[in-house]
């Protein structure tokens, strides 16, 4: 184990997870944890308080951490030494975000003068009420720092609601509103990839560039979320925050530098640029499907409709296409075809940048189709491909599409550290780059909301889909009448 670092301040740092007995807590914010630890990323004094309702011992709950989190540390990166070590640094506290008394119990817990992180890994209905009693307790002061879970509301009041109430109690640059898309090895080197290359910038505009995909596709179903999806959807759950990040870091112009708000500007300039739409946009322009019964992972699976706690004449999408388009200079008539869904094919996230063809065919017999793609993908694996012609070997000038595959792995050997161990380790170094900002989260409702409104309006249901395709054959139509289709 490398030595510890120390946070900037040299203040111990106590790290309070609100929901720490949950299953987002137990599946990746200990994990993450332990390997920043492995690695040496957090600071020797570190403390993690884990908070819920149960009413166990320090024994009774490093118990239920063996049995629920250590499963999802990679094997290659435990060993029973350092996890030991680990766990020296965890404590539980019983605590009911709604009984004031509570948190006077973990005020006497979290150390004078430490550097607190609060990580709200709760429902964003409880947010107000933790924030205004970690305030009465005095445990806020000017070094606290506050982590916001998804959803981030449920619309633009709700959103705004949130907003006031956190910032009752901590400053903008105190709060960090997590997504953890934007903490991929991948994402955060498409800024390097586009403002570190020459080759690249100024081919990255219109007409040089005739459409940009973007596909976060989920092989799982709703599971045990049925509950809360309902009431949100592929729009609210996934659209709003991770579809339109990935957009705004793709279509964002270079910032003056790599200051986290000089950053944001750039990020919020996009989301307000992003074309509003009308009724009969969303009539054309967006597709809802929900998915039914089929097979997935060489397994039958139920539809949308009967999975549990689902109502069965549920409108909620769980399939979402549109097509939209960024007015400025630089994106003028280039569409952007933002795809997620449910119960798809396969697992896959993918940025495809599409370069228009050359203006003239010097080879007629070359194949139909895009010449030129750049191919960036997030998961399963992380990678980054350039699709380009070639003429086949023989004779003749018979060309072929071939990929020039960047391998990062290979390339660097240092290690990935997965997205909530980045996302974490920035929040305890201060950085505030890769976390949004209040006016991103209320630009990015603003744009959603007249949809999802829309959709009330013109009253029609989801189109289906068999769980294990990708998705209704309405959102392939949405892209064949532009000429393009969806790079799976």
């Amino acid at each position: 184990m490398n030595p510890s670092t120390e946070i900037e301040n040299g203040l111990p740092l106590d790290m309070i997870i609100f929901g720490g007995m949950g299953d987002l807590a137990m599946r990746k914010l200990l994990p993450a944890l332990y390997m920043a630890f492995l690695h040496g990323n957090l600071p020797a004094t570190t403390r993690i308080v884990s908070t819920g309702r149960q009413d166990f011992d320090r024994e009774a709950y490093l118990a239920h951490v063996e049995e629920n989190s250590r499963s999802f540390i990679t094997q290659s990166a435990f060993n029973d030494k350092t996890w030991d070590g680990f766990l020296k640094l965890l404590e539980y506290v019983r605590l009911d975000v709604q009984a004031a008394p509570d948190f006077g119990g973990l005020a006497q817990v979290s150390r004078p003068g430490a550097q607190r992180v609060f990580y709200l890994s709760t429902a964003p209905a409880l947010f107000t009420i933790i924030c205004d009693k970690l305030a009465a307790a005095g445990l806020v002061d000017g070094n606290a720092r506050v982590v916001l879970e998804k959803p981030l509301g449920h619309d633009l009041p709700s959103a705004i609601e949130i907003n006031e109430a956190v910032g009752k109690h901590f400053a903008e640059s105190q709060i960090y509103r997590i997504d953890h898309y934007l903490g991929k090895e991948t994402v955060q080197n498409l800024m390097v990839l586009r403002f570190g290359n020459s080759i690249l910038e100024p081919l990255w505009r219109a007409p040089n560039i005739s459409s940009v995909q973007i596909t976060v596709a989920e092989e799982l179903g709703v599971g045990s979320r049925a509950g809360f999806y309902d009431g949100t959807g592929a729009m609210r759950d996934m659209l709003q925050n991770h579809l339109l990040q990935l957009l705004c870091i793709v279509a964002m112009e270079p910032p003056t530098s790599l200051n986290a708000d000089a950053v944001r500007d750039e990020k919020l300039k996009v989301l307000r640029s992003l074309r509003r739409f009308t009724l009969a946009d969303i009539a054309r322009d967006t597709v809802r499907g929900q998915y039914t019964h089929g097979v997935s992972g060489n397994q039958e699976v139920e539809g949308y409709l009967e999975e549990r706690n689902v109502p069965e004449d549920s409108k909620t999408e769980t399939f979402v296409a549109l097509r939209t388009y960024i007015d400025t200079w630089r994106w003028s008539k280039v569409p952007f075809y933002l795809r997620t869904g449910k119960r798809m094919q396969r697992r896959s996230s993918k940025i495809v940048v599409e370069f228009a063809n050359p203006p003239f065919p010097l080879f007629p017999d070359a194949p139909g189709g895009v010449a030129n793609r750049l191919v960036i993908e997030l998961q399963p694996e992380e990678a980054i491909k350039l699709q380009i012609m070639a003429k086949q070997p023989g004779s003749g000038m018979q060309m072929q599409q071939v990929t020039l595959n960047l391998d990062l792995q290979s390339a660097f050997q240092q290690r990935r550290a997965e997205a909530y161990e980045r996302l974490l380790i920035d929040v305890v170094r201060g950085r505030l780059t890769h976390f949004m900002r209040r006016d991103e989260l209320e630009a990015a409702w603003a744009w959603a909301d007249p949809i999802i409104n829309g959709w009330t309006t013109l009253g029609e249901k989801p189109h289906p889909y068999p769980a294990g395709s990708w998705g209704p054959a309405e959102s392939f139509a949405l892209l064949a009448r532009d000429g393009h289709a969806w790079v799976e």
